[in-house]
């Protein structure tokens, strides 16, 4: 790009838009199932008058807030790197879960939250003692996001937009990141894209295409069966070098066989990371997408990204080292606060020696004593 020496250096890594949805899980059983006539093990879309009546029907829930672009997010900003999210929810108890979720991960998120009788969006999940997971969603005020809840600031200083394909389908959504897509560029940002979904590609299939040839999209997610739906090609092999002359990058999973990306004409394949039992693979795209992108962010090979992309997607480990630490921070707490304090501030808010200490109101090379000694507790409980 000519005017490269005119674009001003990022402040945030990635700003996503997407759905905003709030999963709510209990535990059910089958006469509870019977008495609504929800089909055990299904999914289906629900209106809001059920999503409203459902939800106050069900047992006591856990709400965990999410969405595919936002679960993106969440896995870059694990990585520490900094994001941004747009989506829409109402002013309702939901919205707020919604609000205070992604705020905690360090996800900006400014979205005027809207007004009115459309429900923040989500995914009632009924989970019966088989196992079995009975979903209804509602996707409520997800699908109303206008053109005028953009932040073109917030986007315009992102490195990369990243877009939610299953957000294209309703109307307004889909106007709204049409025009992020042309702030993004007009600021020389990058543009990624994930497919999301078949049945969101046979209905868009066209806008997806035109997006491509006219040179939109730089970054292309998909799994195995989209990509081979977009370019109508049965043969994966053959459909993703179709796809791959048309973006500078494409990337594509394929489960078990790993994935595939093709940058610049190059194809580099991974396996996949191994995981000791394939308990739900709910989300695994996305932290796909999070750890590929957060490579790509750092300058470091494509080997590299599809590595970091198969290690997110296989997160059941990580997710394991994450509660076990946080077992061993409240250990630590107890045996000194200052230190537990310390380590959660450089850790987890990735805040420099000066900005803790200043914060602690203690100096630096009193930081240093407590940092080597919370690490030499860590190290010696994780040995």
């Amino acid at each position: 790009m000519t005017a490269s020496a005119s674009v001003s250096a990022p402040t945030l890594d990635v700003v996503a838009i997407g759905n905003a949805i709030v999963d709510v899980l209990a535990r059910s059983d089958d006469a509870f199932l019977a008495e609504h006539a929800l089909t055990k093990g299904g999914m289906q879309l629900i209106d809001a008058d059920m999503a409203e009546a459902l939800y106050a029907d069900m047992p006591q829930a856990k709400e965990i807030s999410g969405g595919s672009a936002a679960n993106t997010l969440a896995g870059l900003a694990a990585l520490g790197k900094t994001c941004g999210f747009i989506g829409q929810v109402n002013d309702d108890q939901l919205g707020t879960v919604f609000a205070h979720d992604v705020r905690a991960l360090g996800i900006r998120f400014d979205t005027p939250a809207m007004t009115g009788d459309v429900p923040t969006a989500r995914c009632l999940i009924l989970v019966t003692p088989d196992a079995q997971r009975t979903m209804n969603t509602f996707l409520g005020a997800s699908q109303s996001l206008p053109e005028a809840a953009l932040d073109l600031d917030m986007i315009r200083s992102a490195g990369i937009l990243y877009l939610e394909g299953y957000l294209w389908d309703p109307q307004q959504p889909r106007a709204a990141m049409r025009a992020a897509i042309d702030a993004a560029r007009g600021a020389g940002r990058k543009v990624a894209f994930t497919l999301s979904d078949n049945f969101v590609i046979d209905r868009h299939r066209a806008d997806f295409l035109d997006l491509i040839d006219h040179g939109q999209i730089d970054i292309l997610f998909s799994n195995e069966g989209e990509i081979q739906s977009l370019a109508q090609i049965d043969d994966f092999d053959k459909a993703v070098a179709t796809m791959a002359a048309k973006v500078p990058v494409l990337v594509s999973t394929r489960s078990e066989k790993g994935a595939v990306a093709i940058v610049d004409g190059m194809r580099y394949e991974a396996p996949a990371a191994p995981v000791a039992q394939i308990i739900d693979t709910t989300g695994a795209g996305d932290l796909f997408a999070a750890g590929f992108l957060a490579a790509h962010i750092d300058g470091r090979s494509v080997a590299d990204c599809l590595a970091l992309g198969a290690a997110a997607a296989a997160g059941e480990a990580a997710a394991i080292e994450v509660l076990k630490l946080d077992e061993l921070l409240e250990s630590l707490h107890r045996l000194d606060a200052r230190a537990a304090q310390i380590v959660e501030l450089r850790y987890f808010g990735g805040y420099t020696e000066g900005e803790v200490a200043a914060l602690l109101g203690i100096s630096e090379s009193t930081l240093r004593r407590d940092w080597r000694r919370a690490r030499a507790f860590l190290l010696k409980e994780t040995a």
